[in-house]
């Protein structure tokens, strides 16, 4: 049943991409009509009535969105199946290479990453219509959209049924070119075709490394397929080999530092909902692959491994929400934050690999099962985040924190929407992004059941970066939202915008706010869900997950640590009452509303309030060594001798130091290389029949 509803999943994707292709096929006929079709006028006829009937109606991409719905639905019901049952099924189809036909196949792992596609998938549904009503009939193209967002859908679900390596590469592709066309779907801005041709080429680089990775498990084994890659025993380096060459490719499409370059440059440049699956979504895929290959195929791991995991997660994690701090652009802000939270899902995968190295298997099984749980809440909040900022973008028409302002009053749904996801992703209680990170810390804290000294200072360390970070998170959406909600609008773009005129475009992000509290408040059933899934990848399940009952969550045993959620939540209603009974009941005041009082300075007016800028100033001068920092001041004088100053302004600007530090330098190098490379081309024959001849020398000097 799990396979029947993952085809159906991946069907509907593509029937998807055939109806946006089908969509602009309207234009393409009328060009026909002019040349030939004038020729056959009832055939012209007849086809022009067939789209203009079927396709070419108001509600075409309501159509399209209502596929996407239900291929999220058939993900989700796929992955709820297998996990509830524990069952894995496979399949062979008749396609790839003579030898080697398409293997599929659905297990615990790959069923949860498809609820974890499938939830996000379902919002998105409802929020799409409306989103992209713009663009049809505009200069850019709803086809090519529409097409590019199904094949990018069903690349993701097949990267997750593929069970050899060459099916497995052949989605990858399919899910990354698609992904790379929807970044570039604003092509007229040359930042935007930047921004796509380095994802390109981060993306074929780490599609190289996935394959070197596959190609070491080859070597050694008899065969392709994921089967036979369990069943390979390697020896130490060659493993650690593989390691390394998956950790360089899954951690490039995720965006681990220092490999994270393309994520804060393509992900704001593509549209809301796009960015939202790419962030809430495509990086989960990655995180799959890494851990399909080193959970599942590897037949062995070392806790070395998981040292250089948890390093390279934590400064993920704090480099990530430090550039997050900083930004103005609210995508780009929004993005930095996934690399801050893939980091933490990577810290907590090398909690897992050092303590199951070990032989803490029990421990090394809650670390799994906090990077999972991380996975889906971040899939949840990020991209409730993500719709929320393109309903603000779609209303103000502005971007950057420092347009916005007031919104609160304009937009009061959205705000209320925006809200929930804003305290899960700064991982307050009793929301989902609290559970996740607690359960890690939980794994954290158990460093002293391991013997070696290196590690019991390793794990608190990282645990103390991952405190800060979760603090200068808190720190960074509260600029988030006191900037763009409350206060003053800051232009008129800000004080003319109103809520959303299409329901589905609140509908969307409510959904994902509902799941963000439920699974806050009520996470246990969803943990215990999972036990299949770790019993497959470590051979265990967490009994004591549940030991107090439903309501409580004891991760180690009742007596080290349990946090029950519905209580804080209770106990957060209980004082929020209590407040407004004795500051508003009880003393008998009456609320009214008055202006605030100005200080005797006129009129309170939006240049008055904080700027994004001046409220991360403070974490800029403490963490100043971390960043690259462009200041420029600008100060217009009038009057005699130009005495008078009417107006100052300040800008700032803070460009990715793996940018500046890594990927310029390699790039000025190869093109060093390139130009000196050319001098070979003279373009005179003699010059090329002598290096023929050197040539052919040379290879007759080596073979004999």
């Amino acid at each position: 049943m799990s396979l029947f509803f993952a085809y159906l999943a991946v069907c509907t994707a593509l029937l998807s991409a055939f109806i946006a292709l089908a969509a602009n096929q309207q234009q393409i006929f009328a060009e026909l009509n002019l040349k030939y079709l004038n020729r056959w006028p009832q055939i012209h006829n007849q086809i022009n009535r067939y789209f203009c009937k079927n396709v070419y109606s108001e509600h075409h991409r309501y159509s399209l969105f209502i596929l996407l719905g239900i291929s999220g639905l058939c993900a989700l019901l796929s992955g709820i199946s297998v996990l509830s049952s524990g069952a894995v099924t496979s399949d062979i189809l008749p396609l790839g290479l003579p030898w080697l036909h398409w293997h599929l196949r659905i297990d615990p792992l790959s069923g949860f990453f498809f609820c974890v596609l499938g939830i996000p998938l379902i919002a998105i549904s409802f929020y799409g219509p409306a989103y992209v009503q713009e663009f049809e009939g505009g200069k850019h193209s709803f086809a090519a959209l529409g097409l590019f967002t199904g094949l990018f859908v069903a690349g993701m679900e097949l990267v997750l049924m593929a069970d050899d390596a060459f099916f497995f590469m052949i989605a990858w592709e399919v899910m990354s070119v698609a992904s790379y066309f929807l970044v570039v779907f604003h092509h007229e801005h040359a930042a935007n075709r930047q921004a796509g041709f380095l994802y390109l080429l981060m993306a074929v680089i780490g599609a190289i490394s996935i394959i070197l990775a596959f190609g070491v498990l080859a070597e050694f084994g008899d065969g392709l397929t994921f089967d036979t890659f369990r069943s390979t025993s390697l020896k130490p380096t060659w493993a650690s080999i593989a390691f390394i060459l998956a950790l360089i490719g899954f951690g490039m499409k995720a965006g681990l530092v220092p490999l994270h370059a393309w994520l804060p440059e393509a992900h704001p440049v593509a549209p809301s909902h796009i960015s939202a699956l790419m962030s809430g979504v495509m990086l989960k895929i990655a995180v799959y692959g890494f851990i399909r290959f080193n959970f599942d195929l590897l037949d062995q791991m070392f806790w070395q491994w998981g040292v250089v995991v948890l390093i390279i997660g934590s400064a993920s994690a704090l480099l990530g929400i430090l550039y997050a701090l900083q930004q103005q652009n609210l995508k780009r802000l929004l993005a930095y934050s996934s690399v801050e939270n893939i980091g933490i899902i990577f810290m907590s995968l090398g909690l897992s690999i050092i303590f199951l190295g070990n032989g803490q298997n029990e421990l090394g099984t809650l670390g799994l099962l906090a990077a999972l749980l991380h996975c889906l809440n971040h899939a949840l909040f990020k991209s409730l985040l993500f719709l929320g900022a393109g309903a603000i973008i779609h209303q103000t028409h502005e971007q950057s924190l420092e347009n916005m302002g007031g919104l609160i009053h304009r937009m009061p749904k959205m705000s209320a929407i925006f809200l929930v996801g804003i305290l899960s992703i700064a991982a307050l209680p009793p929301l989902n992004g609290f559970v996740s990170e607690w359960l890690i810390f939980q794994t954290a804290l158990q460093a002293v059941n391991l013997e070696s000294g290196v590690l019991r200072s390793l794990i608190p360390t990282a645990s103390a970066i991952l405190a800060l970070t979760s603090a200068l998170a808190v720190t960074c959406f509260v600029k988030v939202y006191g900037i763009a909600f409350l206060g003053l609008p800051r232009t008129q773009h800000a004080a003319h915008a109103h809520e959303a005129e299409h329901q589905g475009m609140l509908i969307g992000p409510a959904l994902l706010a509902g799941c963000c509290v439920l699974f806050g408040v009520l996470p246990t059933p969803l943990i215990n869900g999972l036990g299949k899934l770790t019993q497959q990848l470590t051979g265990l399940e967490l009994p004591n997950i549940s030991t107090l009952g439903w309501l409580w969550l004891t991760p180690i045993s009742a007596e080290t640590a349990t946090y029950a959620p519905s209580f804080v939540l209770v106990g957060i209603l209980l004082v929020v009452g209590l407040c407004y009974y004795f500051l508003y009941r009880h003393t008998g005041l009456d609320a009214h509303n008055a202006e605030p009082w100005d200080c005797g300075f006129g009129g309170l007016n939006a240049r008055m309030q904080y700027t994004a800028g001046a409220f991360s100033m403070p974490i800029r001068r403490i963490f100043q060594p971390v960043y690259e920092i462009h200041e420029t001041h600008e100060e217009l004088q009038e009057g005699p001798s130009h005495t008078k100053v009417t107006s100052l302004r300040y800008q700032f600007h803070i460009p990715d130091w793996a940018l500046l530090k890594l990927y310029d330098p390699a790039g000025r190098a190869i093109l060093t290389l390139a130009r000196q490379a050319g001098r070979l081309q003279t373009g005179n024959i003699r010059t090329y029949l002598s290096y023929s001849f050197c040539t052919l020398i040379f290879l007759l000097w080596v073979i004999s």
